[in-house]
């Protein structure tokens, strides 16, 4: 498993019933978790000082209950800034185990950089790019990035967390577009990126109303997006949360998409740490190929 634990600002301090306690810088919060299946004991008296606890509903979704909670705040992971708030569906506006992607995609743009020719460009697409980690985490390795996804909300935030960064004036194009039409643009435009970045959701739907459903489509969009890499590229990373999906699943579609590329193809699932249990708490999967 890959785990991200380089976290300051960030951490689970336990886990049990179904939630998880968590740490985000000076606030404390329960949120669910469909991982954690134990009852063990909550002896961390944490449980009892929470700033906010999200409540999942038995009719589906859910509701946050907050003490003392402001309605933004921010936390930091190395260089880069990311303001956070409670919204819907318990979510906060990041997602800290992506943090062991964002190192290895900022270690292999940098690397990159270096023995390719000086004043070109390292341009890296960041797909279905939500509140903009991936995107920082490449902007300040000094990648080009074009940052795509369909809520217009998500794409300010992303563009707030770069200003926050000292990333405003980083090149960065911030796009709100759908992600699969985007890549059928460019295609017939004939556009290439160096690094290919996904985190497509399980299940959505298109301006048009048309149905994303993750085990249906994403072949045919990996096949698509391929075509998109550049005659040198470095990588291509997809990420899933989709329950089901093994991760040997994402190397066997990346293997099969990209096997006349040559390079290497790996796949884990990634990871949280748990200060209480020493344990490890899976947060999804994670598919990489890299030249």
């Amino acid at each position: 498993m890959w785990v991200a634990e380089n976290w300051k600002d960030y951490e689970i301090l336990d886990t049990s019933g179904g939630e998880k306690l968590e740490r985000w810088g000076d606030y404390l919060l329960i949120r669910p978790d469909p991982q954690v299946i134990w009852d063990t004991p909550k002896r961390d008296t944490a449980w009892k000082r929470v700033n906010g606890h999200y409540h999942r509903s038995t009719k589906g979704g859910g509701n946050w209950e907050f003490f003392s909670l402001p309605e933004i705040w921010s936390i930091r992971y190395g260089k880069l800034t990311f303001q956070l708030k409670p919204f819907h569906f318990k979510h906060t506006g990041l997602f800290p185990e992506q943090a062991v992607n964002w190192d290895w995609c900022s270690e292999r743009i940098k690397k990159e950089i270096a023995r390719r020719p000086s004043g070109r460009p390292f341009k890296v697409l960041n797909l279905f790019a939500y509140t903009g980690g991936a995107t920082l985490a490449a902007a300040s390795a000094g990648a080009a990035v074009t940052h795509v996804d369909a809520s217009k909300g998500m794409v300010t935030w992303a563009r707030e967390n770069a200003a926050v960064s000292g990333l405003g004036e980083a090149p960065v194009r911030w796009l709100v577009d759908d992600c699969m039409k985007f890549v059928e643009r460019e295609i017939r435009r004939g556009n290439t990126y160096d690094a290919i970045l996904m985190d497509p959701p399980s299940y959505g739907r298109g301006p048009k109303g048309e149905i994303w459903k993750m085990e249906d489509n994403i072949f045919e969009f990996i096949g698509k997006t391929a075509k998109l890499l550049s005659d040198d590229p470095s990588f291509f990373l997809i990420n899933s949360y989709t329950t089901g999906l093994a991760p040997s699943v994402l190397s066997y579609m990346l293997e099969t998409v990209l096997k006349s590329r040559g390079g290497k193809v790996e796949s884990s699932e990634i990871g949280l740490p748990v200060r209480d249990s020493g344990l490890v708490l899976p947060c999804g999967a994670t598919g990489r190929w890299y030249s």
